[in-house]
């Protein structure tokens, strides 16, 4: 009896700690509300470098720090989700395209760069919600890294240092902007690369 209560007890722990209404969910779906009022900052402004883009570029850093707060929260107290693996990219995305595509517009970074990273972005979400019904496929260590060097040559960008330092600092948000586009293509690639291979292992699988 003892035994049984026990196990029942276990059961509903696991159900709480596997539920999505948790707080790093909660965490996620606050960062995806704040892109369009950073959106909305970073344009009005008008590239004009005054008091709101400072502030855009706070909302933005903050935005995106909430990334590491959540999953470490999640990862701590046991409660990842299959919701939290899924929409925590997406909030990164809805956050750092949002961002790519407001610099386009200003004229701040070539559309070229925007497009390249958002069909990278787009493509795998895309994936992602076709697979859901079978799998959650989590953010790999090249995705993770891709969204870290994104986040600070967004931050970067953002913030009107050339007003401070001088002319060179386009030179490095360049540099920083190099870096991410090359880490969005390759982790792209090592996306494709491993569905790919899960896929087969799967059809594999099925046929034994």
């Amino acid at each position: 009896m003892t035994t049984s209560g026990a196990s029942a007890s276990g059961d509903a722990s696991a159900h709480a700690r596997s539920s999505n209404w948790n707080v790093p969910n909660a965490i996620t779906v606050v960062r995806i509300i704040m892109a369009p009022i950073f959106i909305w900052m970073v344009l009005a402004d008008g590239g004009a470098d005054g008091a709101l883009r400072w502030w855009s570029a706070v909302v933005f850093i903050v935005a995106i720090a909430t990334d590491g707060i959540d999953g470490h929260i999640a990862r701590s107290r046991g409660i990842v989700t299959d919701l939290g693996k899924l929409l925590d990219p997406i909030a990164d995305k809805v956050l750092t395209g949002g961002a790519l595509v407001a610099l386009s517009i200003l004229g701040e970074l070539p559309w070229w760069v925007t497009i390249v990273i958002l069909v990278r972005e787009v493509g795998i979400t895309v994936h992602r919600f076709i697979v859901v019904s079978d799998h959650v496929v989590a953010a790999a260590w090249m995705g993770k890294l891709k969204t870290v060097v994104q986040a600070v040559a967004i931050s970067l960008a953002l913030l009107p240092f050339d007003r401070v330092f001088g002319d060179w600092v386009f030179w490095v948000n360049g540099i920083a902007m190099a870096a991410a586009l090359i880490l969005t293509v390759a982790s792209g690639i090592d996306y494709v690369i491993t569905a790919v291979r899960g896929a087969k292992a799967d059809r594999g699988a099925a046929t034994k």
